[in-house]
This record gives structure tokens, sequence and C-alpha cells, in this order.
């Protein structure tokens, strides 16, 4: 579940939610406001049943530091931290790479929204410091297949899906007999069942 423009106040019964439903990936950033605060919140007292994946979103390597200090007074350990739009990542990984030599963080990672990045974040990826990479991919979005994708399936590393409704453009109303020949309910879940079928995903 990712929190940008979305936990921008108290959402406890939306966490709670997703736990009943056996969602319990989060995705925050500082880059969305309060949302790492307001996830902290509705996950005390249940920290253990979630996976928090949260970013360092400066180029300023002491910015980093007060952000990284701020996710794990909140979170007690981060499950995946990843260094948000590559911003300064040779500082801002190195920083993460000791926390999880601490025992702070569990896997380490980078983002980025824009296909003009691939180049950069491929050759991150081939120097076998990264655990994570997360990056946007749907139906009209198809970039990752060429290159990220099975350079991430090459190297074991697991990957995380943005804007896999593409900022909701992509829940369109098909017919109901389309729906159901599909086994879903929405085009939404199509979109987000056919992103969750590449086996490369996850």
């Amino acid at each position: 579940m990712g929190t940008w423009r979305t936990f921008e106040e108290e959402r406890t019964w939306l966490v709670d939610e997703a736990l009943r439903a056996g969602m319990n990936l989060f995705d925050s950033s500082p880059m969305y406001g309060k949302a790492e605060d307001f996830l902290a919140m509705a996950l005390e007292g249940q920290r253990e049943r979630a996976v928090v994946a949260t970013k360092i979103w400066t180029e300023n390597p002491a910015e980093g530091v007060r952000q990284s200090k701020h996710a794990l007074d909140h979170f007690g350990t981060i499950d995946i931290y990843q260094v948000h739009n590559l911003l300064n990542w040779r500082a801002q990984l190195a920083m993460l790479e000791g926390l999880k030599a601490e025992g702070k963080v569990r896997a380490v990672g980078a983002t980025h929204y824009q296909e003009s990045a691939t180049k950069e974040v491929a050759e991150l990826m081939s120097s076998k410091r990264l655990d994570m990479i997360q990056i946007p991919y749907n139906p009209i979005r198809r970039d990752a297949e060429r290159v990220l994708l099975p350079l991430a399936e090459e190297l074991s590393l697991g990957d995380l899906v943005m804007s896999p409704l593409q900022g909701g453009i992509l829940n369109r109303k098909p017919t109901p007999n389309q729906l159901r020949e599909l086994g879903v309910a929405t085009w939404a879940q199509a979109i987000l069942k056919w992103i969750a079928s590449d086996p490369r995903v996850g």
C-alpha cells in the first residue's frame, strides 16, 4: 500500500483493514509529507505484522542522516530502505549500507519514476550494492520489461512496482462479462493481476 497523498491524516482504520485483508507492505517517504508519522501511528502495537518500505529523499548527506533517524525512531527497523529518485545516491546509499551492517535495515534499494533514468538505475543495479529496486510498471509504461525487470531477475533483486494504475487513468470500465472472464470484479483488479502475473515482479 502506498502512502503518497493518502496518509496526510490519521489512517489507522485503513491500515487495520489492509492487514486484515492480508496486505502487509506499506511504502512511504519523507517526500510524502507526514505519511511516515501517520503510518507509524497506525502500526503502533502491530509493527511486527507489517513490512515497512521507506526512502531517503534529499541530496544533503546530513539531512539524509536526520531522515533516517526520524524513520528508525518511528519504526524501530526498516525492512526496505531506498534512495528516492537516486538523489545523491552515492552518499545516501553508503549511509543506508552502514545502517544495514548495524542491523537497523534489512534491505537497501533505489527508486526512480522516470524512464529517462533507466540507464543509471541499471548501472547501479549492476554494481551489486542493491537488494531492491522500485520502478513504474503498468500496461502503458512498459519500459521496465526491456531492461530493468530482466536485470533484476538476473541479479536476484527484489522489485516493487510504482504507479500500477498510472494515477487512476487505467481504472476504466469494461463490461461485467469481460471482468468475469478475467476472474476479477474491477478493471483495477485486472491491471494488478496482470502486473502480479509477471514472475519477475515481487
